[in-house]
C-alpha cells in the first residue's frame, strides 16, 4: 500500500538478491518484534482494535482500501512481504528468487510444508493458479473498482488484447518452484508482490465458493460467498466471522502456521468511524487501540499512559484540479489556463497547514512523492505562498473571481489528512483572499466523495496517497500515467500530456536503476511545470494502543502485522 529497493536485472545481481532475501527470511515477517516478540511475550488474549471504517470484503484480489487490507494482511500472504517497520520487500511465501538477464523471467523458490487454512497444500501450482486467476478475470472483475491493483501493476487481461498485460505466464517447474514470465520490464515488479492484492489464496476455496462471481455494478459491487465468509490464506490468523450489523470482524490464531505463531488468541476489528469516539473508547478501556490519531490528541494520550506509535511519513496530501485539456470532459475551463492553476498554488499557505494542522515531523511537499523515493527531484518548479502573485496571475488570465467547486470529505480520517474540515477551512480562506469564489461541498468519504471526485464533479478536491511499495511509479505513475483511453486519471481532469506520459512510460521500462532514477526526476519536473494539482505535505500518521499492548511495529505503509502483538498482565 517503498524505500529504495533496487530492481535486480542482471544475473549476478539476481543471485545477490536471492542470497539477501534468504538471509532475511528468519528475521523479518516471521519473527517477533520489540517487547511483543521472543520468550518474554505474554501469549493469549483478545485484542480489540478500533477501525475507522468497514472493510469491503476479504478477498484481497478485489481490495483497494486500507480497512480491507488491514484485516486481509493478517489472513493472507504473498510471495513477498514488507519488512517490519519498513518498506523493503522481504521473503514471505517465497524464500528467494532469481531474475533472468533480460529482466523478464522471475524464478521463485517457495517455502515447503506450508498449508492453507483449509488444510490444502501451498505449492507452485497454487501460485500459478492465483496469477492465472487474475489474468483471466472476466466481466465485473475487470472493472477498476474490482481489480484496481492488478490493472495498476499488470495492465490488461487475457480477453483484452487492446489493453495488453505485462503478465505472460506462470509455470510450476516443480512443486516448490514457480517461474513467472513478463512481456516487458517494469519497475513495479517484483516489489508490488508485497501488496495484499497479490496474496496467494487457496485454489480449492476459491473454486468451492465461486470467488470470481461478482454481481451488481461497477459502482456498487456485490461480492461472492468466498469474499464475505470464506477467505482462505496461509497467514498467522484465520477468518472467524464478520458481524456486519455491529461492524465487527473476528480473526483467530492459525495454530498450524508455518512461521512463529501469533501470540494473541484472537483480534476483533471494531468499526468506529468517528475519531473522537475512537479516542473515548480507548480511554474507557473498551478497545485496545485505534488508527489515525488526531495530532492534537498525541500529548493527552501519552499523558494518560497510552502509547502513540508514530509512523515514518510515506505519503502525499494534495489539492487536485479538474482542469483537463481533453474536449468533452467535465473540466473547469478556467483551470485549463496554467496561470489560474499557478494562482491556486501561490494562494495556499502550506507552511501554516503543516505547522498548525499536521503532526510534528510533517513537511511541505514540493512534488507528488516523498523525498525518500528514488526519482524525487530537488530542482522542480516550486510555488511559494504569495497571495499577491496569485491575484496578479488571475488578473493576467482575466479570471478574477473565478468560482471553484471545492469538494472535501467527511466521516473520515486518513494518514495524510487527519482533519479534512479544518484543512478545508484554511485553504478556503486562502483562496478567497487571493480573489477566488469558493462553492464548498462536503460529502461522506465512501462512496459519495470518492465517486464524485472520480466522476469529475469537483473543480478542486482534497485527496492523498500512502505509498504501497517503494517505487516512484506507485506515486506519480498512479496519478499521471497515460491510461488506455489516452488520458490521465479522471480525478485530475483527464488531461492529455504526451511529454509526461512518455517520460513515465520510459522510466517504468528502464532496466538500469540509475538511468531510471534520472528519468523519474525529469517526469517530476514536467509534472510540476504542468501543475495538475498542488502537492501539500508529507505527514507521519500515528496509531495508539493501550499500555499493556506490546510488539506492534508501526509501518510507513500503514501495513501493520499483528502476529507479533501480545497483551501483558
Amino acid at each position: 500500500m517503498q524505500r529504495r529497493p533496487q530492481r535486480v536485472l542482471a544475473a549476478s545481481a539476481a543471485a545477490l538478491t536471492a542470497v539477501t532475501l534468504a538471509a532475511c527470511a528468519s528475521s523479518d515477517r516471521d519473527s517477533g518484534s520489540g517487547e511483543g516478540g521472543g520468550e518474554e511475550a505474554q501469549s493469549g488474549g483478545t485484542l480489540v482494535f478500533g477501525a475507522a471504517g468497514d472493510p469491503a470484503m476479504f478477498d484481497p484480489a478485489f481490495g483497494s482500501d486500507g480497512e480491507t487490507f488491514r484485516v486481509a494482511r493478517q489472513i493472507h500472504e504473498g510471495l513477498l512481504g514488507n519488512e517490519l517497520g519498513g518498506t523493503e520487500p522481504v521473503p514471505e511465501l517465497a524464500e528467494d528468487y532469481e531474475v533472468s538477464e533480460d529482466g523478464l523471467e522471475y524464478t521463485f523458490a517457495l517455502r515447503e510444508g506450508v498449508k492453507f487454512h483449509d488444510g490444502t497444500d501451498f505449492n507452485a501450482e497454487a501460485v500459478c493458479f492465483n496469477f492465472d486467476r487474475w489474468y483471466n478475470f472476466e466481466g465485473l472483475a475487470q472493472s477498476p473498482s474490482a481489480s484496481y491493483y492488478y490493472q495498476a501493476v499488470f495492465g490488461g487481461f487475457a480477453s483484452t488484447p487492446d489493453t495488453p498485460s505485462i503478465y505472460e505466464s506462470c509455470e510450476a517447474s516443480d512443486e516448490n518452484t514457480a517461474v513467472i514470465r513478463l512481456t516487458q520490464v517494469t519497475s513495479k515488479f517484483p516489489a508490488a508482490l508485497a501488496l495484499p492484492a497479490f496474496s496467494i489464496q487457496s485454489p480449492t476455496a476459491l473454486q468451492e465458493y465461486d470467488a470470481d462471481n461478482l454481481s451488481g455494478s461497477e459502482d456498487a459491487l456485490s461480492y461472492s460467498e468466498y469474499a464475505l465468509e470464506h477467505p482462505t490464506g496461509t497467514g498467522p490468523f484465520k477468518f472467524e466471522s464478520w458481524d456486519r450489523g455491529n461492524g465487527e470482524v473476528t480473526i483467530v490464531r492459525n495454530e498450524d502456521y508455518w512461521g512463529d505463531p501469533a501470540l494473541l488468541d484472537e483480534i476483533i476489528f471494531r468499526t468506529i468511524s468517528d475519531q473522537n469516539t475512537r479516542r473515548q473508547e480507548l480511554q474507557a478501556g473498551s478497545i485496545d487501540g485505534y488508527d489515525f490519531v488526531a495530532p492534537a490528541d498525541y500529548q493527552t494520550l501519552e499523558d494518560e499512559g497510552l502509547q502513540v506509535l508514530v509512523r515514518d511519513p510515506f505519503n502525499i496530501l494534495y489539492l487536485g484540479f479538474n482542469g483537463g485539456n481533453v474536449p468533452g470532459t467535465n473540466a473547469n475551463p478556467a483551470l485549463q489556463d496554467p496561470r489560474v492553476r499557478q494562482a491556486i498554488a501561490h494562494a495556499i499557505d502550506r507552511e501554516t497547514i503543516v505547522n498548525s494542522l499536521l503532526p510534528e515531523g510533517a513537511e511541505v511537499a514540493t512534488q507528488f512523492m516523498p523525498p525518500t523515493v528514488d526519482g524525487w527531484a530537488d530542482d522542480v518548479t516550486t510555488y511559494d505562498y504569495d497571495p499577491e502573485r496569485a491575484r496578479q496571475l488571475l488578473q493576467e488570465a482575466g479570471a478574477e473571481g473565478t468560482t471553484l467547486r471545492f469538494f472535501y470529505p467527511t466521516e473520515v480520517s486518513r494518514p495524510y489528512l487527519p482533519d479534512p474540515a479544518a484543512l478545508f477551512q484554511v485553504i478556503n480562506q486562502n483562496l478567497v483572499d487571493a480573489g477566488f469564489t469558493v462553492e464548498p461541498t462536503a460529502l461522506p468519504w465512501n462512496p459519495d466523495y470518492l465517486n464524485a471526485v472520480q466522476a469529475g464533479q469537483a473543480d478542486i478536491h482534497l485527496l492523498g496517497w500512502t505509498g504501497d511499495y517503494n517505487d516512484a511509479y506507485n506515486f506519480i505513475g498512479t496519478f499521471f500515467a497515460e491510461a488506455s483511453n489516452g488520458q490521465a486519471s479522471a480525478e485530475f481532469g483527464a488531461f492529455s500530456n504526451p511529454e509526461i506520459f512518455a517520460a513515465l512510460a520510459e522510466a517504468d521500462a528502464e532496466p538500469d536503476p540509475g538511468a531510471r532514477t534520472e528519468q523519474y526526476q525529469e517526469a517530476n519536473r514536467l509534472i510540476m511545470d504542468y501543475l495538475p494539482g498542488v502537492p501539500i505535505s508529507h505527514s507521519p500518521p500515528a496509531l495508539v494502543v493501550a499500555e499493556n499492548v506490546q510488539g506492534l511495529e508501526p509501518s510507513p505503509l500503514t501495513a501493520e502485522v499483528f502476529s507479533t502483538v501480545s497483551l501483558s498482565d
